[in-house]
């Protein structure tokens, strides 16, 4: 759905709509935790920074403004849950310790550029490394199921990860990157 229809179903929860609630949890919960999984490195506690965001949402939505993207305000709470929780846990952020970058807005994200601009940077990859990050990203395969379905160690798998994840750092822009592994869910 695109903006227009998170707009009208977030007019209709500020309405008291519990409903809405649960299709905007529905629509956007697993993409959230697994962006939170990303940085915290707990399922369960991304869950919960994750399910606090809507709690949140639906306990201040009286007082909350949103006029562009409802899927893009849930994004910016997580971050901010994601860096309060790291703050007082003192554990550092996976992205080589550096603030999260903000995420792009709907307009830039739903546009083919990005896709064919990802799509491109892909296909740059050698082939088996390609293969890998498709698996995981795109199929979320884990990296044991890869390495048992291409017949490589766990360790070839995680090694090519790494590197496939710092090409596409260096060859896309920080939000647009930083967009890949928000939907690209990858696996352990």
């Amino acid at each position: 759905m695109d903006c227009t229809g998170d707009l009208l179903i977030w007019k209709n929860m500020r309405e008291g709509n519990v409903g809405s609630l649960k299709a905007l949890h529905d629509r956007y919960f697993i993409q959230l935790r697994c962006l939170a999984g990303k940085f915290v490195g707990d399922k369960q506690v991304a869950e919960e920074l994750v399910s606090d965001c809507f709690l949140k949402l639906w306990m201040h939505r009286e007082n909350i403004l949103i006029e562009k993207s409802v899927k893009g305000y849930l994004f910016y709470m997580l971050r901010n849950r994601i860096l309060d929780y790291l703050r007082k846990s003192k554990k550092s952020i996976i992205v080589d310790s550096a603030p999260l970058p903000d995420l792009p807005d709907d307009e830039i994200t739903n546009e083919q550029d990005f896709y064919a601009e990802l799509y491109r940077v892909i296909q740059r990859l050698p082939g088996q490394r390609r293969k890998i990050l498709e698996l995981a990203a795109f199929e979320s395969m884990t990296y044991k199921e890869i390495a048992q379905k291409m017949n490589i160690s766990v360790n070839t798998v995680k090694t090519q990860m790494g590197r496939a994840y710092q090409f596409m750092k260096e060859e896309l822009d920080p939000k647009s990157f930083f967009f890949f592994i928000c939907i690209a869910p990858g696996g352990n």
